[in-house]
């Protein structure tokens, strides 16, 4: 049966004490099966794979997911710090957040509704999904052996439909709600690192981006700004013995429709580095600060950003950020972060099995897909490690180039060193060994080790 080379184990260790000893056993088999598996992410399937398909007592592994007492709070809290030292040891931590639709069907699974499937929905056309619906809260680090950013998952977070709480007794909560939630759990996890978190427009809520920019040391938010928003002059100073209740806003100013139309609008040109990771692209910008105010909601200072292309290739956009310090340029740069969002949860489903799992409890549905996306932080924490010796492969071909590798090229290499760790080197029996030609041999282990 393979096991975890002493240099996983060091990494792996860190989350032992969150479960019992016997737990954790089973923990650390279902962890290599889900690495090795290609194809479903089962707890069958990872059994399998480990060489326990007579196992006996299977139920065991069920348990682990169903019915064990351990607290996937707690494995985010380590996952994040091990994260944030690796990669980001200081200066601004960028966390990216999105929810994601998981299709899942079945009479047990309780919390499924019917969302808007916004990769196969635009604007004429809509598209509905029946499945669960999933928050992720992702850091957004640059990998230094990919030469890219990258969103490792951290803390996913389950936020059923208003549907689901008709007939249960506690109220339901939207997805600001549960974003609220999140972003002040990790500013507990992080009290004194600067947090900026990216997110599309559903965030860009009066009531969320208060609460955030009112902490003690506050989570500034960038988001995607309507152009129809009501922004203020901040408030006057008030008059000394004046009666009445202090203001709220001062004078009201243009919409960023009509700014966005005003010939007399000045528009600075730059570069951003890496436009949605389409290589440089030449954009113009403008800027300012104001109040953003709506009647019955606090006022939220905001530096605004409006973003359009001299060519054209895009359709002009408007950005907001809490932080009105921060400069124009670096809020775009923070905003076009987003998209490797998308990549990793396209990457999860195509390599990790997302949405192949077959849970029905509603515990082991809360724990399996924060799981599978957790699962794409830590293998990039251990092909790290094989980065950092120079052991990490590039699969190339003569009409593909690649340069640097990509999430695939880190699962494959961390296959490989299970697979290489198994009992292959061990003197057996000629009886129990087939010999055949390394060229043979590396075609399967290339093939098995990049299997989806």
């Amino acid at each position: 049966m393979p096991t975890l080379s002493q240099e996983y184990l060091t990494l792996i260790l860190a989350f032992a004490p969150v479960f019992t000893k016997r737990v954790w056993q089973h923990v650390q088999v279902l962890l290599t099966g889900a690495i090795l598996a290609p194809g479903k992410r089962t707890v069958t399937a990872a059994l399998r794979v480990m060489g326990l398909s007579d196992e006996r007592h299977f139920q065991t592994y069920h348990r682990v997911l169903n019915r064990a007492v351990w607290s996937s709070l707690e494995v985010s809290r380590i996952l994040l710090g091990m994260l944030v030292q690796t990669f980001v040891p200081t200066g601004t931590i960028v966390l990216g957040m999105d929810e994601t639709i998981e299709r899942r069907r079945g009479a047990k699974i309780k919390a499924k509704g019917i969302y808007r499937d916004p990769v196969r929905s635009s604007r004429s056309h809509f598209v509905k999904a029946s499945g669960l619906r999933w928050l992720s809260v992702m850091l957004l680090a640059p990998i230094p052996w990919a030469q890219k950013v990258w969103a490792l998952p951290f803390l996913t977070i389950l936020a059923p439909s208003e549907r689901y709480y008709e007939e249960r007794p506690r109220g339901h909560k939207k997805v600001t709600d549960w974003a609220r939630q999140a972003l002040l759990q990790v500013r507990r996890w992080l009290p004194e690192r600067k947090l900026v978190a990216v997110a599309d427009n559903t965030y860009a809520a009066i009531d969320l981006l208060s609460r955030l920019v009112q902490l003690p040391n506050p989570v500034y938010m960038v988001a995607r700004l309507r152009l129809d928003a009501a922004l203020y002059e901040p408030a006057p100073p008030r008059e000394p013995g004046k009666p009445g209740r202090p203001r709220l806003k001062g004078a009201r100013l243009p919409t960023l429709k009509n700014v966005l139309l005003d010939p007399k609008t000045d528009w600075m040109a730059t570069t951003v580095p890496d436009w949605y990771g389409q290589g440089q692209r030449e954009i113009e910008i403008t800027s300012d600060t104001a109040v953003w105010y709506h009647s019955g909601k606090p006022p939220v200072p905001i530096r605004w950003v409006l973003i359009r292309d001299p060519k054209g290739r895009f359709e002009s956009r408007a950005l907001l950020c809490t932080d009105v310090g921060t400069t124009p340029l670096q809020i775009v740069k923070w905003f076009v972060l987003r998209w490797q969002v998308e990549v990793t949860f396209q990457e999860s489903r195509a390599h990790l099995g997302l949405e192949t799992q077959r849970q029905w409890s509603d515990l082991a549905i809360a724990r399996t897909t924060p799981a599978l996306l957790g699962l794409f932080s830590l293998v990039t924490l251990l092909a790290h490690q094989l980065a950092s010796c120079d052991q990490l492969t590039i699969r190339k071909a003569a009409w593909y180039v690649k340069h640097w590798p990509t999430f695939s090229d880190a699962l494959a290499a961390v296959r490989y060193q299970l697979w290489h760790r198994r009992d292959f080197h061990l003197s057996l029996p000629k009886a129990d060994v087939v010999e055949i030609p390394r060229s043979l041999l590396k075609r399967f282990i290339d093939t098995l080790c990049y299997a989806a």
